[in-house]
């Protein structure tokens, strides 16, 4: 017969107590990247593991939390109202552990997987130079740089599909962090014999009533300068030729389509062969910030690595491929 049965209970039950509340901090991880993420595939992705390990953990600190963190009887996975009161007590416990491994870490290499975006005028001039920067201090990190159009990358950002972008900003967002690292000039330019019913020399904003204004789309970056000089000169071009790709925009300024505006360093390089000329009396666009943009609840060292990298990289003169 048991002499201490009060004993023996007290230490039952903090076995139960201490299994329970068991955790991992990849429990945690896998449970805060699919409560934020667009998807427990983008979660999972971000993490570098399978859907199913995602979905193992998530299961596991159900288990050790004695609660449901999300409703699975729909299509789409959504949080509970334990697993909403729990993401912001997640977020802090994660930020935590971030900072101690990244102080334990400061002078180590980084390793894994590093998903970053990037505007095409970044593709086309700086962005090499970096990924030789990063891969020769990082050799172990794998990196994905991902090139396209600004509003795309940072909602590919915000949805947790990428650790970075570098891009037009700051972005407007509360959920993304954006720092200027520098900042890109650009060049009104045409064809040397566009036909118009004035003298190139004499061209004057107001013409583009009677002129097709060639430029990136609405969701590019370079909107927010455009909008502003057209507003400040009181003009509406007569027509408008989106397009996507600045190479794309210099052959179609070059063949003599319209007017429009080139990177600087691109145009001075196509004025020099004698392909356009100059507007003089265009007024200059503002220059257009870059941005280093981060989810605001990733304080990884990676960050601030790449973030350090990119300062000192930036360069939109850099002649990669403007040639």
């Amino acid at each position: 017969m048991d002499k201490h049965p009060k004993a023996n209970k007290i230490r039952t039950q903090d076995s139960l107590f201490s299994k329970r509340h068991f955790m991992t901090l990849k429990q945690l991880e896998a449970f805060y990247w699919a409560a934020t993420c667009a998807s427990f595939a983008v979660a999972a992705s971000r993490l570098n593991i399978s859907v199913s390990s995602l979905s193992k953990r998530i299961s596991e600190l159900e288990v050790s939390l004695g609660a449901e963190l999300f409703n699975r009887t729909g299509r789409a996975a959504s949080l509970t109202a334990a697993g909403q009161q729990l993401v912001p007590h997640a977020r802090d416990l994660i930020s935590h552990a971030g900072r101690f491994l990244a102080l334990a870490k400061s002078n180590s290499a980084l390793e894994g997987r590093c998903r970053f975006g990037a505007g095409e005028l970044t593709g086309l001039t700086w962005l090499p130079r970096m990924l030789e920067k990063l891969q020769q201090a990082h050799p172990l990190l794998l990196v994905e740089p991902s090139v396209g159009v600004g509003q795309a990358i940072e909602e590919r950002l915000a949805d947790g599909d990428l650790d970075f972008a570098l891009i037009a900003g700051p972005s407007t967002r509360t959920s993304i962090s954006s720092q200027i690292i520098g900042q890109a000039e650009f060049i009104w330019v045409s064809r040397p014999d566009l036909p118009t019913s004035a003298d190139l020399s004499k061209l004057q904003p107001e013409n583009l009533v009677e002129t097709v204004l060639i430029s990136l789309p609405a969701t590019a970056g370079t909107v927010r300068i455009l909008d502003d000089w057209l507003a400040d000169q009181h003009v509406s071009p007569g027509r408008l030729l989106p397009c996507e790709n600045w190479g794309a925009i210099a052959g179609l300024i070059v063949q003599g389509l319209g007017v429009g505006f080139l990177p600087k360093a691109w145009a001075q390089s196509l004025v020099l062969r004698g392909l356009l000329v100059e507007l003089p009396r265009f007024p200059a666009l503002r220059p257009l910030q870059y941005t280093f943009q981060w989810r605001r609840d990733d304080n990884r060292a990676l960050i601030e690595q790449c973030r350090l990298i990119a300062s000192e990289c930036i360069d939109f003169h850099a002649p990669v491929t403007l040639h």
